[in-house]
């Protein structure tokens, strides 16, 4: 801790920025150029509101850095979790990246923690297509499974 009682931020490491909880330190460190605003980007994502961390999101979003920009799509990902909603540029932003890249597991977490009434058309529609893939894939391993000890019980009867 710093000596006036708040937090060290330490843009080259990167140690404290999960508890980073002041936007205008992470505008300052954009500004500059510092490192690690992905990790930073989460701090906001897990201290600040939605509506302070959703800009800052959707900058980090557009990081060079493809690690940090990773970081900053679990950030929305963190967001939806904790708040129960995203804005209409996260969700738009998490649309734009698609599925099966860095946005899969946030898209998953909004699908998850967002109310299915809350969520744009797209959303809706994520969610009715992996519910159903969902429902297939546990009758398709549930089939298995039986067909497997349907073919045991066969072949310990011949033995």
């Amino acid at each position: 801790m710093a000596d006036d009682g708040g937090w060290d931020w330490d843009w080259v490491s990167g140690d404290g920025l999960l508890r980073l909880d002041d936007p205008e330190e992470w505008d300052a460190a954009w500004e500059r150029g510092a490192d690690h605003l992905g990790t930073g980007v989460i701090g906001l994502a897990l201290n600040c509101s939605l509506s302070d961390a959703s800009p800052r999101i959707l900058r980090a979003m557009q990081l060079p850095d493809a690690a940090q920009r990773g970081l900053a799509f679990t950030a929305a990902g963190h967001a939806a979790r904790l708040h129960g909603d995203l804005t209409p540029a996260l969700f738009a932003a998490l649309r734009a990246e698609g599925p099966g890249g860095v946005a899969e597991h946030p898209i998953r977490d909004t699908l998850t923690f967002v109310p299915f009434r809350r969520l744009p058309p797209w959303f809706k529609w994520r969610a009715v297509v992996t519910g159903v893939r969902n429902k297939l894939e546990g009758w398709w391993l549930r089939s298995e499974d039986a067909v497997g000890d349907a073919w045991r019980a066969v072949r310990r009867r011949r033995s």
